[in-house]
Formats: structure tokens, C-alpha cells, sequence
């Protein structure tokens, strides 16, 4: 087995004004980033992790060992720049990183971004998010559905560049002829669902970035793709030859259009909800504060719902999320 056809894509999306993601498409070596920060902050962390993982010579390492360094690199770089940037204080990035080698891939994963594959007809998510709803949901306190329209969605509990050492899940899967890998930001995943997704892969014809943004394209969209295939096949690249596989594509020109057309204008754009990273201690402070209450149901927009309640639902969960954060406060005052 050998690796095949790959690309990469990305797009800002309906509501954003920059993107904050970062890819890096490197047979063998692919990764999805996307930033966050105030300002354009998010952009810089993206981009120092992705600069880390093109400038990668190897050494002795492979496999696991030498994602995990890899990662532990982009962390070092991104914390670094935090620390001595006041514009850049606080930023952060998730990652997600594959690495193809003989037979196998190796994975590492930080954030809520995501690796996939497709394999014989269906679509199985490899990685585990590292955020406050996911957390609720693999401990029983959050069905999926509920997840999908908690407030705190927006709270991811472990990034690149908040702390001096950041822990990566690491894990390696064996391939298979046929098997196709997607690794994206969750500006596709909260937008369309996995049915979705894995439709128009196996359409062969896909553009999952104007899926996306036909679900409301509300974040920054980052795909990167790749196949496995015999050795010799038809469809193995020569060496250095990257070949573009049809599993994602650029929007067309009509399709561009109509996403401008869609995108909100300075006079009615309103800030999406901002991802917002929180110490594992805090994250913990929030569960329990959650309790075993479901997320109320009207805090998801209904489709039928006028254009004002859409805007004025941001706003209210960015005022949620801040009296969460000022309980936590009081919470630890008050143990002192």
C-alpha cells in the first residue's frame, strides 16, 4: 500500500472577515489548524504551528514519537510568541496531524478539530474533541443532539500554545487500499453532518467546502484529504507528484457568488461566538456547574425563526458564558 492522491482547501467561510486555519498538505505529512485569539492572533497561531510542521527534517523519530515532537514544536513556537507578543497574549490553535508511513498512519490531535476515514462505505471519527460538550456527552451529562445547541460549545479544553507543554492524543491506524482520511476544523463539522460528509466523498464529485456554507458557513472551513491505494496502481503518484484527488474541490465561480452574496455585510454582520480555551481545573468547575440539566433547546436557532433572533443568539451566549466564567470566580474566592 502506498499513499495516493491528496489535496487541500480552505475558505473563510459566510460570517468571518480573516481565517484563522492553517493546513499543511506534505505527503506524507498533513495537519489541519485553526486559530484563536483576539484580533487576528488566531491566524498568527495557526500559522507559527503550521510553519513548524512544513520546516520538520526527520530524524530518528517516526510514528507517534515523531508526531508528538512535532506538535510539542508548534506548541513551543505558538507559547513562545504569546509570552513575548501583548497583541498575541492568550492566542491559541488546535491541531490535528497525520502522518503516513509504511502500512500505517499516525495521528496527533489537540482541540476540536478532526481526522476521519472513510472505509468501505462508511465514515468512522478517529479523534476524540477536546471540548467542554464533548466531555458532557462521553459522560453521559449531554446527548449528542443537545450538544449540538449547548451554549458552551464554543469552550474547547485543551490547545497549542496556552501552556509551556501541551498533552497530545497520539494513536496509529492500519491502512487499507481504498481508505480515504480527512483531517478538518469544525467549521465543517458544526455545519453539516457526518451523513453529509460522508455522501459527497463517496459522490466522488464533492465540494464539502460549499456544503459548509450552505449550512451557514458561520466559521472558517479547512479541509485536507488523502488516499491509500495498491502500490503500482494506477492512481499512486509518481514521486514528488502530488495528484489531485476529487474528494474536495474549489467552490466554482457561480458558487463564489452566491457565497458573497450570502456573507453578511459590515452593517449586519455580528461576531460570531469566539472559541474560548479553559484550564482543565475550570473546565472541570463548569461540568460541575452543569450538573445533569440538558442545555435549554430554544438556545438553537430555529430555521423558521426572523433574521434578528439569529443575530441577538450570539450575543446572548457570549453573556452566558461570561457569568459562567465570573461564577468560577466567586467559586474560588469563596474555597479561599
Amino acid at each position: 500500500m502506498t499513499l495516493g492522491r491528496s489535496t487541500a482547501v480552505t475558505d473563510t467561510g459566510r460570517k468571518r472577515r480573516h481565517n484563522e486555519d492553517s493546513y499543511v498538505c506534505e505527503p506524507p505529512l498533513f495537519a489541519v489548524a485553526d486559530g484563536m485569539g483576539g484580533a487576528q492572533a488566531g491566524e498568527v497561531a495557526s500559522g507559527l504551528a503550521a510553519a513548524a510542521l512544513r520546516e520538520d527534517r526527520p530524524e530518528d523519530s517516526s510514528g507517534e514519537d515523531r508526531v508528538t515532537a512535532l506538535i510539542q514544536e508548534a506548541n513551543r513556537r505558538v507559547y513562545q510568541r504569546s509570552s513575548e507578543d501583548a497583541a498575541a497574549s492568550g492566542m491559541g490553535t488546535t491541531m490535528t496531524v497525520a502522518l503516513v508511513e509504511d502500512g500505517t498512519i499516525a495521528f496527533g490531535h489537540v482541540g476540536d478539530s478532526r481526522a476521519y476515514m472513510v472505509r468501505e462505505g462508511g465514515l468512522e471519527q478517529l479523534t476524540d474533541d477536546h471540548s467542554l460538550v464533548a466531555e458532557l456527552v462521553r459522560s453521559g451529562k449531554l446527548s449528542p443532539e443537545e450538544a449540538e445547541v449547548h451554549p458552551q460549545r464554543s469552550v474547547i479544553t485543551r490547545a497549542l500554545g496556552t501552556d509551556p507543554n501541551v498533552d497530545v492524543d497520539t494513536f496509529s491506524i492500519q491502512t487499507q487500499p481504498g481508505d480515504v482520511f480527512l483531517l478538518c476544523s469544525d467549521g465543517l463539522t458544526s455545519m453539516i453532518d457526518e451523513g453529509l460528509i460522508l455522501e459527497e466523498v463517496e459522490r466522488h464529485r464533492a465540494d464539502l467546502i460549499a456544503a459548509a456554507n450552505r449550512g451557514g458557513g458561520e466559521d472558517n472551513i479547512t479541509v485536507v484529504a488523502f488516499e491509500i491505494v495498491e502500490k503500482g496502481a494506477a492512481d499512486a503518484p509518481t514521486e514528488d507528484e502530488t495528484r489531485r484527488m476529487p474528494a474536495v474541490e474549489e467552490p466554482t465561480e457561480e458558487e463564489e457568488e452566491q457565497e458573497e452574496d450570502d456573507t453578511l455585510d459590515e452593517a449586519d454582520n455580528v461576531p460570531a461566538v469566539q472559541t474560548m480555551v479553559v484550564s482543565a481545573a475550570d473546565a472541570e468547575k463548569l461540568r460541575d456547574l452543569h450538573g445533569t440539566e440538558p442545555a435549554p433547546a430554544e438556545a438553537a436557532p430555529a430555521a423558521t425563526e426572523g433574521r434578528a433572533r439569529k443575530r441577538l443568539l450570539p450575543i446572548l451566549a457570549i453573556l452566558l458564558i461570561l457569568l459562567v466564567a465570573a461564577a468560577i470566580v466567586v467559586w474560588s474566592l469563596w474555597g479561599r
